[in-house]
Order: C-alpha cells, then structure tokens, then sequence
C-alpha cells in the first residue's frame, strides 16, 4: 500500500517546501532556546539546523553519545557563524530513559540560567526487533518504554516546571511520532509502535488539561527518513523523505501557526495550507474530540461522568 493512501490533503510532500520554511518571518525562533533531544545526528540534528535558520538564540542538543554530540555542535558552529545574531549550540550528554539524568540535565540548564521555550523530543528507542512478540525480552520491551514514554513523560514535566519560567509565559512542545500508530505496524515494529502510541496518547490527555496559551502540544510523523538508526534494518534504496520535511516541519509546529492543531497528531506529509483550508477537516477538529487522537474509535463519545451514572441508573 502507497503512503500517499493515508493523505488527507491533495498535496503529498517528501521534502520541504515554502509554507513551512523556518526563514518565513512568521516561524521565527528569534531571542528562544529551544532543546532537542536525541540531537546528535539524523533527523535531531537536522532540527536543530532548522531551528538556528529560524533565529533561535541557544539550542541545546542532548544524547547519549558524547563525541557525536560534540562533533554535531562543531558541525554546527561552522555553518552558522556568520549569522546574525550567531546561535549558541550547546552540546549536554543525556540519556532520556534515566530518571537521573534527565534530572543532571534540567539541574544543568537551570545552572547555566537558561530558561528552555521549546521542547522537541526526537529520542527514541526502536528495540527489541523480532517476528514474534512473546518471545522477546521484558526488559528490552520496557526499555523502550522508559524511554519513549516514561522518559518523554519525565522531560515534560521537568520542562513545564522550570524554574526559571516566566508566569504566564507559554511553552512550545514537539513530539515526534510515527505512522504506525496510524498504520498497521509490521512484526519488528510492534513495541515501538505500541511505546509511541502511548506517549502520543499522553501528550493528548495532558493538551486537554492545558490551554495551547500556556503550552502548545503537536504531535506528529516525521515521515520515513533514511538515518544511523534505519540503516540497522531499512534497504538503502526504498524512497526515502528528505531530512529536511521534518526538519523543517518542528519549527512549524513549535510556532503560532500551528497552535490550531493543539494536541492532536498530523503527518509532516500533509500539507499545512491545504489543511487549514480544508473547511471539513476544521470541523471534523471542533466537532470530533478523537480526530487524530490516540484512541480506540467504534463507540459514541460519552463522559466519564455520563458513564458512572448510567451504571448506577
């Protein structure tokens, strides 16, 4: 089945275009830091790049691996020193499914007095790989979910009591899914797809307790991106998106533009004029809670509350 079979717009995009350009004036990240985590390389260090085009003042990449963190900043020094103003790139070790040190990490910016206005959280953990699910490993299986949920869990909350946050001040937060919470997932997928859903399911629930003008939560599939991490399982010569879609498309999403899309889970792929065009798509958003929510669809939409009572009724 092509991908293009899960549009909802009449455009398809594998690769960036104007509309979601971080030079577009009404995208800028101008005077924010923003942090990113697994930044080191693929699609992360293609965010960042995104990011520094936009104008953003510090950005912070984070990872497990210190040389490739270190190198990526030197990477990114080099290409954007003749900026004006120049970003400052900073480059902090960090493993996202460790409760201590996502804390290192928060105490350190907190140290340095960096107050953190967007949040992209890109880390994720693929494994464990197999074709049939009750043979794996618990602990492999739940690695990977304290990493993709417990650890995106944990650096959102850390990133929502900050400090040094202004009151009232509202804050930008970018989940980078995938499409297989929208797609049947293959066999290796499967926990991945499963860890996934469930943090994306999440940031929904936590978009429904927070008003977009305190934090503006979006979701979304970066599309499928040829990086170290698909090189261990992927054929090379697949049609693959370029990097810079999604890229391009965090900056889109951590920006005002996007704040109608708050708390849902959209597809770097769909075009963004065209949705916000799209009167139906609008009003299936009003009208429909669950539309490109996490959830299991079949039933009529009734409250918790509506719920109980008619149980006691």
């Amino acid at each position: 089945m092509s991908l293009d079979s899960f549009n909802v717009t009449r455009t398809f995009h594998r690769d960036t275009y104007p509309a979601i350009s971080p030079t577009k004036a009404s995208l800028s990240q101008a005077g924010k830091a923003v942090l990113i985590t697994g930044g080191g390389g693929g699609i992360g260090f293609e965010i960042a790049r995104s990011f520094a085009k936009a104008g953003a003042s510090k950005i912070i990449i984070v990872g497990r691996r210190t040389a490739v963190l270190d190198a990526a900043a030197v990477k990114l020094r080099e290409e954007f020193k003749n900026s004006t103003p120049t970003p400052v790139f900073i480059a902090h070790q960090g493993d996202i499914g460790d409760d201590a040190s996502i804390s290192s990490i928060w105490k350190f910016l907190n140290s340095q007095n960096i107050f953190v206005r967007v949040l992209v959280l890109n880390a994720a953990h693929f494994y464990p790989l197999g074709p049939d699910t009750l043979k794996m490993d618990k602990r492999e299986i739940m690695e990977g979910f304290n990493t993709n949920v417990g650890g995106n869990f944990l650096m959102t909350v850390n990133f929502v009591n900050q400090p040094l946050r202004p009151k009232g001040q509202q804050l930008n937060l970018v989940n980078v899914s995938t499409s297989t919470i929208h797609i049947i997932p293959g066999p290796n997928s499967t926990p991945y797809a499963a860890s996934k859903a469930a943090f994306t399911a999440l940031t929904g629930r936590i978009a429904d307790e927070h008003p977009v003008e305190e934090i503006q939560i979006i979701s979304f599939h970066p599309g499928i991106i040829y990086s170290e991490g698909t090189a261990k399982f992927a054929d090379k010569n697949l049609k693959w998106d370029e990097m810079a879609l999604p890229a391009d498309y965090a900056v889109w999403a951590a920006s005002p533009e996007a704040s109608w899309l708050h708390g849902r889970f959209v597809w770097a792929h769909w075009d963004v004029d065209e949705l916000k065009a799209d009167k139906e798509f609008s009003k299936r958003l009003e009208q429909e809670k669950g539309f490109l929510r996490v959830a299991v669809q079949g039933l009529k939409d009734i409250s918790v509350d509506a719920f109980l009572n008619k149980q006691g009724s």
